[in-house]
This record gives C-alpha cells, structure tokens and sequence, in this order.
C-alpha cells in the first residue's frame, strides 16, 4: 500500500515537472519572440522587410539600420543625455536614500517619527501636473538637466527597503566601532554599506531602470531637443512610424505598389533598431545584479 501511495506520488510529481517545465518554455517563448522578432527587423533590409515574413531571424541582414540610427545627431546626443542621467541619477539617488536609511535606524534621533511622517505623507498625496510644473519652473528645472534628477532622488519605499535591511546588521558591529573610535561616517561606509551590497545594488538597479526608461519627463518639462532623452526619442520615432506605416496602409488600398527602387532603410526598420539599442543597455546588466536583486529584495522586505 505504502509502495503504491509512493509510486502515485512519483508520477504525479513527474506529471508536475514536464508541465512545469513545458510551462516556463512557454512562457520564455511568449516574453523573447516580440524581442526576438524585433532585432531580426533591425538587421533586415527594410524593402525585404515590407514584404513580411520575418520571424527571428534576418531574411536579408544589413547594418545599415544602425549606420542610420547613429548618424542621427539627435539620437546620438539623447543617449549622451540617457547615460549621463541614469550615472548621476542612480548615484546621487542611492546616496540620499542610504543616509536618510541609515540615520532613521538610530532610535535616539530626534524627532525621528516627524521625519519619517514628513517623508511618508508625499507618497500619499500628490500635488498633481499643473502645481508640479509650476514648482519646478519656479526652481527653474523647466528645460534643464536636472530636471531629471532632483524630483528623483528620494523614495521613501527604497529608503524603507534600505533602512530594513540595515537593521538586519548587528548593532554589536557598530558598538565595536564606535569604542574603536569610528564617527558615524566611517561606520557607514566602512561596515553598513559593504554587508549591504544586496540592497544596494538591488536600488541601484530600480533607479536605473526608472531613470532609463522615463520619457514623460521629457515630455512635460522640457523643450529643448538637445536634452531630450532616447526614450522620448524613441517615444517619437514610434509615433512616426505609425503615422508612415498609416499612410502607407491607405496607399496599398488605393491600388499602390511598393517601391522597389525605395530606400532599403524604411521606417519599420528604423524604429526596430531604436528599440533594440534603447532596451540592449539594461538587459546587458541585468544578469550581472540579478543575484544580488533576489536576496536584496527578500531581506530588505521580509527581515525586522
């Protein structure tokens, strides 16, 4: 009896296994053919790409999507842009957010629960769009860098994530410290941050990727294209490439043909290879952080 309860489960796990594992591939599938498909439009002729049929790989491969995509000054200064927020965003944003964690971790500092009520209430009420541009202009940030910066450099969630994950430290470390002689600086630097590696790349990379994928900011605060970013560039590429493939849509049911003495760089292509270097950054470092992400995210939630 006892051989045959074990010889169900058995098979009822390996059952589990197959569809678990059919499942994943699955899902890998449905979450890497869109990508998939998409580089394999950014290394295809556009002419050949206008015939359709192209799955995952190029039918007819050519660079000369990306040759396009970098000669474009504007693109070219909006990654300049893109990269240089998201250095000195992430960087000045982690910085604030462990300071504000490590020192909302001493009970004994004064008025320690106003602060942190302070810092609580923004994250429950919102001033809205139009007083949120009147602020800034005021500040002047409308239409300069640091418009991406300054309105971004603290989260109260991430500081809670930090300041979460620190009190996971023994205070014994900081006590030894202290009797060593070490000032509260030292004691961050030199024993907080290198034991919370996890929770701070794990930050760090949220921050990242919320600097790299904005473009509302872009659109609502500023002007000027030489600081515009690459997701608003692409947030524009997009649309014209919908307007053009609109167009072109009506001229096939008029009777039209496609060209084919047309440019081999289309549209279509175009804003394939905007997509894939917008996107190739994070991906490309993502696998690097992700087993610090893992642990980062489950202490600094779960641990008190």
């Amino acid at each position: 009896m006892v051989r045959r309860r074990n010889m169900r489960i058995s098979i009822g796990g390996k059952i589990f296994n197959v569809f678990n594992v059919a499942l994943m591939m699955l899902l890998c599938v449905v979450f890497l053919f869109p990508y998939l498909n998409q580089l394999a439009i950014s290394l295809n002729d556009g002419r050949d790409t206008a015939f359709g049929g192209i799955t995952v790989y190029p039918r007819a491969f050519t660079l000369q999507n990306y040759k396009t995509v970098f000669s474009n000054d504007s693109f070219n200064t909006a990654l300049m842009i893109s990269v240089l927020r998201v250095i000195i965003g992430t960087i000045t944003g982690v910085v604030l957010t462990t300071a504000t964690a490590y020192a909302l971790t001493k009970r004994d500092l004064p008025a320690r629960t106003f602060f942190i009520t302070l810092l609580l209430i923004p994250t429950f009420i919102d001033g809205g769009l139009i007083p949120t541009f009147i602020l800034y202009r005021y500040l002047d940030l409308i239409n300069h860098f640091w418009v991406y910066i300054i309105p971004g450099l603290f989260s109260f969630y991430n500081m809670i994530i930090i300041r979460t994950y620190l009190n996971t430290i023994p205070a014994s470390l900081e006590e030894s410290a202290v009797l060593d002689g070490a000032n509260s600086l030292q004691i961050l630097t030199r024993i907080y941050l290198p034991l919370a590696k996890p929770v701070i790349a794990t930050v760090s990379l949220w921050l990242a990727v919320a600097h790299w994928n904005d473009w509302v900011t872009s659109l609502m605060f500023v002007q000027s294209k030489d600081l515009h970013t690459l997701q608003f560039v692409l947030y524009r590429v997009l649309k014209e490439s919908e307007l053009i493939m609109q167009m072109a849509v009506e001229q096939s049911m008029q009777g039209g043909t496609i060209d084919q003495n047309a440019p081999s760089v289309t549209p279509e292509a175009v804003k394939a290879a905007t997509l894939i270097v917008s996107t190739l950054p994070i991906l490309i470092v993502y696998p690097f952080l992700q087993k610090y992400f893992v642990k980062g995210v489950m202490l600094g939630a779960i641990k008190e």
